[in-house]
């Protein structure tokens, strides 16, 4: 779908203002937020697998594992997790949006728009951190009205920083993966690989430490496991910190926390400079 952006046709200057720079971002951000909401169903799909895992697959898992005074903690470890699972399934099914663009919209126009190339990179990525900020808080609030046990405190501030860092990755893969993978069709098929399949081996149904020593290794790299493990240490009593100590082993929780949340942004920042260069170069071929 084709929008209109109100930029002057005039040459990109060499280097951009702030001031332009920020309002261009805006501007593109509003812009897919729009094409967005058209469209329920990118709002939508993503958001029914982790409700229905929180809300109802969950729960059965708690009475069925843990029957009696522990169903309710299961619950909340289980219910928890699947905020690993709808933030990387939103993010990378935004990048949809972007090959429509491609293909169908107003992409041509954007690129010859006197703004950055980053500049709509990064406006499509706060979109998605946008909707995915939402979907994430209405997860919470109906796996908490359906039982879970979130712990609110200080170590809550914990929770949307990694959240949002956690969404800033997983958009970078999906910018990477409309350049590599640029057809609709292939594009969907690799979203279970990159979203789905880590899931289960990041501690998300049972700890990393139940895994053979080889794959618990593998798990450990995985920004989703920190992600996960962010989130319980955020919103949890115990849970958080010995999802912690499975990763790293040592005593200062805190300090656990704090390399954890440093994994993420190293993540991010690579993914999201690996996806503008790769943008930009896919711009100029």
């Amino acid at each position: 779908m084709a929008a209109t952006l109100p930029f002057e046709a005039t040459a990109v200057p060499a280097r951009q203002a702030p001031k332009h720079a920020v309002r261009a971002i805006r501007t593109l951000t509003q812009r897919r937020l729009v094409l967005s909401l058209r469209s329920p169903r990118s709002v939508v799909v993503p958001l029914v697998a982790p409700v229905l895992f929180a809300v109802l697959i969950a729960p059965a898992l708690a009475g069925t594992i843990a029957p009696g005074p522990g169903r309710t903690a299961y619950m909340t470890f289980v219910a928890l997790a699947t905020a690993g699972l709808l933030i990387p399934l939103n993010c990378l099914f935004a990048g949809l949006g972007v090959i429509v663009d491609r293909q169908h919209g107003a992409m041509r126009e954007l690129l010859v728009a006197p703004i950055h190339r980053s500049s709509i990179v990064l406006g499509n990525l706060v979109a998605a951190v946008v909707l995915t900020t939402v979907q994430v808080v209405v997860l919470i609030a109906l796996s908490a009205a359906r039982g879970a046990d979130y712990v609110i405190g200080l170590r809550t501030i914990w929770f949307f920083p990694a959240a949002i860092v956690f969404a800033v990755l997983m958009y970078g893969l999906a910018e990477i993966l409309t350049v590599r993978v640029p057809a609709e069709v292939d594009y969907v098929g690799a979203v279970p690989a990159l979203a789905i399949v880590p899931f289960f081996f990041a501690g998300s149904l049972f700890p990393i430490s139940a895994l053979p020593a080889w794959l618990a290794a593998i798990a450990k790299v995985l920004p989703v496991t920190h992600a996960i493990a962010l989130f319980r240490y955020a919103l949890t009593r115990h849970s958080g910190a010995t999802a912690l100590a499975n990763i790293w082993g040592l005593h200062s929780v805190a300090g656990m926390a704090v390399l954890s949340m440093g994994v993420l942004v190293l993540y991010a920042v690579a993914s999201v400079s690996a996806a503008i260069r790769l943008f930009n170069k896919a711009g100029t071929s």
